[in-house]
């Protein structure tokens, strides 16, 4: 019996990293996507950029973001939430984990 519910427990620990992956990986897609439209699409080129920057600075309070579970909140992440939320539309639906967890990826 204990050997049945340690094998349960391993399954589900399993399943759920897999969907947690799954959805990271999603995530992590659809927000490199819409960067990606934004600088094709973007009549100023010099904003584009900067934002990608204030993205691409934010890579330190990210990590520690994601690593404190949400405990750490760094000013450059803030910055990266507002300006990806702000610029796409995709990202206005994403928690800040997620936006965090994509911002790594990049």
């Amino acid at each position: 019996m204990r050997r049945l519910l340690s094998a349960l427990l391993a399954t589900s620990l399993c399943l759920a990293a897999s969907v947690q992956a799954q959805t990271l990986v999603a995530t992590s897609n659809i927000i490199i996507r819409a960067v990606d439209r934004s600088l094709d699409f973007t009549s100023d080129t010099t904003t584009s950029i900067r934002d990608m920057k204030v993205v691409l600075a934010a890579r330190d309070d990210a990590a520690s973001f994601v690593a404190s579970a949400g405990d750490i909140r760094g000013a450059r992440l803030e910055a990266a939430f507002a300006t990806l939320r702000e610029q796409l539309p995709e990202a206005r639906d994403a928690s800040d984990q997620q936006l965090a967890e994509a911002i790594l990826a990049l």
